[in-house]
């Protein structure tokens, strides 16, 4: 897939079909995870595989959406490899955690799979409930998998503002 296809068709798949993924498939997309950019090139991200149905069950509706998914990655950072920038004083883990999970994102795409990024969670009660290690940061989820038949974007995905609206050349 050319990678204009990939960024013009990706769209967050909130429902998804019991296909497995092949385990070829989740190492490129995990691939994709560790070649992505750090900060310093720290590498600070420790990525957990969530896809036995015993672990899958462990994620509840009320505090995570997962969607069903018959894998979930849960991105995290390790604490002391999250650099801070000595200008803004801005932790740059979360913005390494977000890269890493856009690659994969779109690598997973690419391979004919769904996902959706997802920070409407509580991730202490992740950590909790896969007994993760206090010294990691938790910020994001990613579901993957199959997309249903009846899977579709949602309503305002096809929304975007004009660049006039968010470029500006000085």
């Amino acid at each position: 897939m050319e990678f204009d296809d990939v960024i013009n068709s990706r769209y967050s798949v909130r429902k998804y079909s019991d296909k497995p993924v092949e385990e070829w498939k989740l190492l490129k997309i995990l691939e994709a995870g560790k070649l992505a950019p750090t900060a310093k090139n720290l590498q600070g991200q420790h990525i957990y595989v969530v896809q036995t149905p015993e672990e899958r069950a462990k994620f509840q509706d009320e505090w995570s959406m997962t969607f069903k998914a018959p894998v979930v990655l849960i991105i995290s950072m390790k604490k002391d490899l999250e650099w801070i920038s000595h200008f803004s004083g801005l932790n740059r883990g979360e913005t390494d955690a977000a890269i890493i999970t856009d690659e994969m994102m779109l690598q997973a795409h690419a391979l004919g799979l769904g996902t959706c990024w997802v920070g409407w969670f509580d991730p202490i009660k992740v950590k909790e409930a896969f007994g993760l290690p206090d010294d990691e940061t938790i910020y994001n989820l990613l579901p993957i998998g199959y997309p249903a038949d009846d899977a579709h974007p949602g309503p305002n995905h096809p929304l975007r503002k004009p660049l006039t609206e968010t470029v500006t050349y000085l």
